[in-house]
């Protein structure tokens, strides 16, 4: 996820945590603690991201897709990066560090915001394309959840509405809320969003504040709590109702492969989600061809409901505009490769092999290799590698020991 999604949503644990812990003693110490658990929130839903500086061990692209989302993204090392976090809160923070000195609710409460935070840093990270391995060392495999877009302006509204009517001063609430429901306005207007879904988005602010304000009226120790849970109630019936529009795709696709040609064996389709909307995906399919011995990368878009949103109707932004007359499914191009040439280059040049323990859509010519999950085939991307230029340079070090995606094509020659 992008790193505004994390700090939205770190900032609304932090707040769900602090208003469902019994108050500190006395108004001082209250204060500390919430402006903490809202500190800790949010950098513990930041943190995992610092292996952002690890990219330059490493040529481009190898840097940033071997050593982003590596090892500070795993569960081991959340361990260490919780006792990271908490330590430079007590080292730099006196009032804190008096408060947790006093507090066992505070200490209870700093622990409990930090896991939490590192913990949702990776899953959510986990629930799009590109995937993590959060069980290194234990299991090196990349694991994708495919199901939600990677800035997601849902957890924007269901952390961001009732956070921002916390603030005090009409003025700061104001603009708050003005540019939670102006930036899905605008990328509505660039085709990124559908208006159906700015229609939700707005559906869903708008029940949050009701909820924000009635229980303020009834409850005076509330303090959002309520419009809080029910954010993070909305945000996990989301997930499940994608996980369900997901499954639904890739049995749409599955189908649609086998009747284009029997003949191959479907071995995975990578699916990316649209913002906000659960109906329309685009997807790239690998698929093997034992006869031939290849291997076959097709790219299409799909709606689940083409009653409701035709393919044609699907935010053009995202993946492009869909042609044909399917008002299910569009493709959107393809290309083979041979299974021999695959495994010669992973065998014999070692930048092709360090590109493929991320690489999950292969797609090869003849000097340059791209993952097509993020582009049209035949298209560069931040994956695209130039292994020819490559392959008399050294070999790449350090290469995290990443389990390879496509394994599976590997060992097919």
């Amino acid at each position: 996820m992008d790193n505004l999604t994390h700090s939205v949503v770190g900032l609304g644990i932090g707040a769900l945590i602090d208003r469902s812990m019994p108050p500190e003693a006395g108004p001082d110490a209250q204060r500390v603690r919430t402006r903490m658990l809202l500190t800790l929130g949010c950098l513990a839903s930041n943190f995992p991201d610092l292996d952002l500086v690890l990219t330059k061990l490493l040529e481009a692209p190898l840097g940033y897709l071997l050593h982003h989302r590596g090892h500070t993204h795993t569960l081991l090392a959340a361990l260490g990066e919780v006792a990271l976090l908490l330590g430079l809160v007590w080292l730099l923070w006196p009032a804190a560090r008096g408060l947790l000195r006093a507090s066992s609710r505070a200490r209870t409460a700093a622990l409990l915001t930090a896991c939490v935070g590192m913990v949702l840093h990776i899953s959510m990270d986990g629930l799009n394309v590109y995937g993590v391995h959060p069980f290194w060392p234990f299991d090196a495999r990349w694991y994708y959840g495919d199901l939600i877009f990677i800035v997601e302006p849902v957890f924007w509204i269901a952390f961001g509405i009732p956070l921002a009517l916390m603030v005090q001063g009409p003025v700061r609430r104001g603009l708050l809320l003005a540019l939670l429901v102006g930036v899905p306005v605008a990328v509505t207007f660039a085709g990124f969003l559908q208006w159906g879904s700015l229609v939700g988005l707005m559906v869903l602010a708008g029940v949050l504040a009701w909820i924000a304000r009635w229980r303020t009226r009834r409850a005076r120790g509330d303090r959002g709590r309520t419009a809080l849970a029910a954010g993070l109630a909305a945000s996990v019936a989301f997930v499940a109702l994608q996980a369900a529009a997901m499954h639904a795709a890739r049995d749409t696709v599955a189908t649609a492969v086998a009747r284009l040609d029997p003949g191959e064996q479907l071995i995975d389709t990578a699916l990316s989600a649209y913002p906000a909307n659960p109906l329309c995906w685009s997807f790239v399919t690998v698929a093997t061809d034992a006869g031939n011995g290849s291997y076959h990368l097709r790219r299409g878009q799909l709606s689940v409901a083409p009653g409701i949103t035709p393919v044609a109707s699907c935010p053009a932004g995202i993946a492009g505009r869909a042609a044909g007359d399917d008002a299910q499914l569009a493709w959107q191009g393809d290309a083979r490769d041979s299974l021999a040439r695959l495994h010669d280059l992973q065998q014999h040049n070692c930048h092709f092999n360090a590109w493929m323990r991320f690489a999950r859509a292969p797609a090869v010519d003849g000097t340059t290799a791209t993952d097509a999950r993020w582009s049209p085939l035949g298209s560069a991307n931040f994956s695209t590698i130039d292994y020819a230029d490559h392959a008399a340079a050294p070999c790449p070090q350090p290469v995290p020991g990443w389990g390879y995606p496509r394994a599976d094509l590997l060992r097919q020659h």
